[in-house]
């Protein structure tokens, strides 16, 4: 039973400290658009194959 006045407490801080933390992410707008970082992850490849390609062959280096 007293074990109670260890747990209690300790739930208490957690489940506060986990209030606190969500309504300081709702705050800072970290729930505002939930679909658009799902899909920006879709289009970087595109961005980065665009820019790594070498460039293609002139064919004036020829001897």
């Amino acid at each position: 039973m007293s074990i109670l006045y260890l747990v209690l407490p300790l739930a208490l801080v957690i489940v506060g400290a986990a209030v606190v933390a969500f309504s300081w992410a709702a705050r800072r707008g970290q729930f505002d658009d939930l679909e658009t970082p799902a899909l920006r992850m879709l289009h970087d490849d595109d961005d980065r194959a665009g820019t790594s390609r070498p460039a293609p062959p002139t064919g004036d280096s020829t001897p």
